[in-house]
């Protein structure tokens, strides 16, 4: 996993909260335990922008962020102090709930964890009868701003190979129908879509600031001890991106982005059992 930058991250995070709102507003209400709080579960939480809309629909419910980096669970506590949410370290490749859950989303994380569509199923099995697993990845890997980050990579720089296997390709997300197989389930409501959104950035070099804070990360990682090949590349990287994304006559640069969502909720009853 890349080093974050929660400040950085945040820059957009107008934008980058959007996708979850939308993703959430498909989340159909649990079934009301009566004996406790709801249980829900925000994956990869990051700074804790997603968590807070979780804190803001369920506000009485126990919610928990899990990432797996300290500097965003730090920034998550501190901005979140007043909610009542708790966050803890965790990997989502081997994360397994321990206890059960009403509901799990998880915003635009998954793409950093290979195979993560095999973890689908340990995450479903969680859920309490009428729960919900919901997540959104980009689905923009063919992009110019990824496509001329895996090209300039590959060419001949300062950076030599020690950039070589570091880039995601466009396979770390799966298309919508992709993610069926490990969703579908006998009683499950499964709901799976795609949303190109038309981000328009402020500010100079906006695509590149944007990338900085996500995509951009385990190039900086690689080069963190050679600034000059660190400097070559954001250069160059600016240039193409300059011309892939022009900014308008007003200075805004129009930013396509393209996301895939997944819902599925548990059949009310499992087993035989009625919801308790």
């Amino acid at each position: 996993m890349p080093t974050w930058d929660p400040v950085q991250y945040l820059r957009h995070a107008d934008h980058r909260t959007r996708a979850f709102a939308d993703l959430l507003a498909r989340v159909p209400e649990p079934p009301a335990p009566a004996d406790r709080p709801l249980r829900i579960a925000d994956l990869g939480c990051g700074p804790g922008n997603s968590t807070r809309l979780l804190t803001e629909r369920w506000p009485e419910a126990h919610v928990t962020g899990y990432d797996h980096s300290d500097a965003m669970l730090t920034r998550a506590r501190a901005d979140l102090a007043d909610t009542g949410a708790d966050f803890a370290r965790a990997d989502l490749r081997t994360w397994t709930p321990d206890e059960p859950y009403d509901v799990i989303t998880s915003n635009a994380t998954l793409q950093w964890v290979p195979g993560h569509q095999y973890r689908l199923a340990d995450w479903a099995a969680a859920l309490v009868p009428g729960g919900t697993l919901a997540f959104q990845v980009p689905g923009n890997f063919d992009a110019p701003s990824h496509a001329l980050m895996r090209r300039l990579a590959a060419s001949e720089g300062p950076w030599g190979e020690r950039l070589t296997g570091v880039l995601r390709g466009a396979d770390a997300v799966l298309e919508p129908a992709g993610y069926l197989p490990y969703l579908a389930g006998p009683g499950r409501t499964t709901d799976l879509w795609e949303t190109t959104y038309l981000h328009l950035l402020t500010g100079p070099d906006a695509v590149l600031d944007w990338v900085t804070g996500t995509g951009l990360r385990p190039v900086l990682d690689a080069l963190a001890d050679d600034p000059a090949a660190r400097t070559a590349f954001t250069d160059a990287y600016r240039a193409q991106l300059r011309e892939a994304y022009p900014a308008t006559a007003d200075g805004t640069t129009p930013f396509p982005f393209r996301r895939v969502f997944a819902v599925t909720t548990m059949p009310a009853t499992r087993a035989g059992q009625e919801v308790p």
